[in-house]
């Protein structure tokens, strides 16, 4: 977990206000979902495979490590874990490096939070190296801290990276709204009891209680986040 501001300026005061939002990253805030995709079909290209679309909804949102051996179990691709996962984030990171381009509405919505001085967390499966090099086009200044993937123990659909962000923002996970786009990334969220509001990019996302479905992040303000935790 990396944190650009101490954690002490974000103290709670026990009140039932929205105390915290965390955002993810891939596909939330930056279209590069289909990055990744892109990626994954030309190292399994060079290794002689080709990968069937359907495996895009199953490997979207996830870790690393789950993705990789999912598709590598899929092919019957001769790769170890470790050298497949070197090789995505060189392939990824090419491709970052021509531009990122962030979703509708994602520049407002982090000016907007900056404004209201509500403490913003970036929370993503991907790794510390890929998330340094996106906060450069975002603004690290704008996160109160960012939690990465290989940071730790477990990553989403484990509710860990949350539980991580909130106690790194003194908040209480069930006063923080969540801003998600994969169903991997709503579990963790809802696993940690966090209000959640899905935006999907690749497979759709069903309403529940507790979670709120938007077509993008044009339709989500802080007068918006703040009903999630207090009601209309």
């Amino acid at each position: 977990m990396t944190s650009t501001v101490p954690a002490s300026l974000f103290r709670t005061n026990g009140s039932s206000a929205l105390q915290a939002v965390f955002l993810d990253m891939d596909g939330t805030l930056v279209d590069t979902e289909g990055f990744w995709w892109d990626a994954e079909v030309e190292a399994f290209a060079a290794l002689g495979h080709r990968l069937d679309e359907s495996w895009r909804d199953v490997v979207v949102g996830g870790p690393m490590t789950r993705s990789a051996g999912y598709l590598i179990e899929a092919t019957g691709a001769d790769i170890t874990l470790a050298e497949l996962t070197v090789l995505l984030n060189e392939k990824f990171e090419q491709r970052i490096e021509r531009g990122v381009p962030l979703m509708p509405g994602a520049e407002r919505l982090l000016a907007e939070l900056a404004r209201h001085n509500i403490p913003t967390a970036l929370v993503s499966a991907s790794h510390r190296r890929i998330i340094d090099r996106i906060l450069a086009s975002l603004g690290p200044d704008r996160f109160a801290l960012s939690v990465a993937g290989d940071e730790v123990v477990r990553t989403k659909p484990d509710p860990e990276p949350y539980l991580t962000a909130a106690d790194g923002v003194g908040a209480d996970p069930s006063l923080c709204a969540v801003i998600e786009d994969t169903a991997t990334g709503v579990a963790a969220a809802e696993a940690a009891g966090c209000r959640v509001v899905a935006v999907p990019s690749v497979a759709p996302i069903a309403p529940s209680p507790g979670r709120v479905v938007v077509r993008s992040l044009e339709d989500v303000d802080v007068p918006f986040l703040r009903t999630l935790i207090s009601g209309p």
